[in-house]
């Protein structure tokens, strides 16, 4: 009895310890952030701001020489910054949460075209992987599948829930799609040249994909059917109800993927990765296309591209009148942290600041389309939001004082800060 007790004891610690905090309750009192400097995501500044948010919703935002009762709680943030919550779009957090544990990895389900998946019911709202993404501001993301040609739906979510009905904010927003490459890297192991070789296949694969979404829109136009669960899920992309994500990259493939995806009546298409966009933005934009560029901490992908393409790349589309965000798709689930630096990357490489930061508050939740309620500071937004002791987007000066999820106090503390807190402690003592 003695050895089961113990037993128990130990799990139960063990449990606490690599537990997810317990969400944070619900906003009680008004809130009133007083003197910051607001960057309220939309291209705006006020040097001095007064923002007010009661019952999750921001209430005010304005100057705070404005002469106006301040409500509830009020957190002088003089000489602070304070922020929109950041949006990690097509991500995998939540889905996987060690890569070499099977089980503990839920990005991808068996099949080629499964568009009826949910990558939502998956998710693990107590991954520590998510509890890391907070202190660095990243308070949103939009999980999504991989895997297949048609991997399935994404869903948006915030990052302090208690389970995944909990977390959603938008349920299945949109579909994945892996648009087939016109070249592909030779497989040795079965004799085949190394490198990139022409795919004899591209036109057939293409087939493949009209073919289901043919098939898809005429089901969904008939009344009297059986059920089909794949072309059923394909419902919203016909109505505009949903949004098709589009993974391409190389110029044939984009334009391929655009011209037949819109011959089809698919409504909503957005280009995800498209390293070749900013060679063909005007036709980007002829099609309404917005684009989410990979993140800009990469190598280039050719051997004569500019060396700080990637860096660029964000402006460059930008420039062209294409509406851009970033996204982390192919990264380690991790670096989705790294979201506020990346836009810092583009500053470094020529992009206003203001401009940076809609890559991954403002102009994300318009290709989520969560823009209604969330990605700037604005009244009867959400009131998801941080107070940055310094410029969020520098590594140096990113150090959060204060977070807020839907007006809820969330808590910054994640595995990482407490064996720093112990470790120092430890040093301090001179051990």
């Amino acid at each position: 009895m003695k050895k089961i007790i113990y037993i128990l004891l130990v799990f139960c610690f063990t449990a606490n310890g690599f537990a997810q905090q317990t969400p944070a309750s619900p906003q009680k009192e008004a809130i009133t952030i007083e003197g910051a400097v607001a960057h309220l995501g939309d291209g705006t500044v006020i040097e001095n701001s007064l923002i007010m948010f009661e019952g999750g919703k921001i209430t005010f935002v304005g100057d705070a020489k404005m002469r106006i009762a301040r409500k509830g709680k009020v957190i002088n943030a003089k000489g602070k910054h304070v922020y929109p919550g950041f949006i990690a779009a097509c991500t995998v957090l939540g889905l996987v949460e060690v890569d070499a544990v099977r089980a503990s990895d839920d990005q991808a389900e068996i099949g080629g075209m499964i568009p009826h998946v949910r990558s939502l019911i998956a998710y693990n709202s107590e991954s520590k992987v998510i509890e890391s993404m907070r202190p660095n501001g990243v308070l949103m993301a939009q999980i999504a599948p991989r895997g297949g040609v048609i991997p399935g739906t994404s869903s948006v979510v915030q990052l302090d829930a208690w389970n995944w009905e909990d977390a959603a904010v938008k349920t299945d927003d949109g579909i994945h799609l892996h648009w087939p490459n016109s070249y592909r890297r030779g497989r040795w192991w079965l004799g085949e040249p190394r490198g990139l070789q022409p795919n004899k296949n591209y036109k057939k694969d293409i087939s493949n994909v009209v073919d289901f979404i043919v098939n898809a829109k005429a089901y969904n136009e008939t009344t009297a059917k059986p059920f089909h669960q794949e072309f059923a899920a394909m419902e919203g992309l016909f109505s505009g109800e949903q949004k098709l994500y589009v993974y391409a990259d190389g110029e044939k493939e984009i334009i391929d993927a655009v011209t037949t995806l819109k011959e089809n009546d698919i409504k909503n298409v957005v280009l995800v990765g498209g390293y070749n966009a900013y060679k063909i933005t005007d036709f980007l934009k002829k099609h309404n296309i917005p684009v989410l560029v990979r993140a800009m901490h990469n190598l280039p992908s050719n051997n004569d591209d500019d060396y700080d393409l990637p860096y660029k790349m964000a402006k460059l589309l930008t420039e062209g009148g294409l509406l851009v965000g970033i996204q982390n798709n192919g990264e380690a689930n991790f670096q989705n942290r790294n979201l506020p630096f990346y836009a810092g990357q583009a500053v470094a490489y020529g992009m206003e600041k203001e401009a940076a930061l809609q890559l991954i508050t403002s102009n994300t939740a318009k290709i989520l389309g969560i823009d209604d309620t969330h990605g700037t500071l604005a009244v009867g937004k959400s009131a998801t939001l941080f107070i940055s002791e310094g410029d969020a987007l520098e590594m140096r000066t990113n150090k959060l004082q204060k977070a807020f999820i839907d007006g809820r106090d969330v808590s910054l503390e994640t595995h990482q800060t407490e064996l720093y807190k112990r470790y120092m402690g430890k040093y301090n003592r001179g051990e």
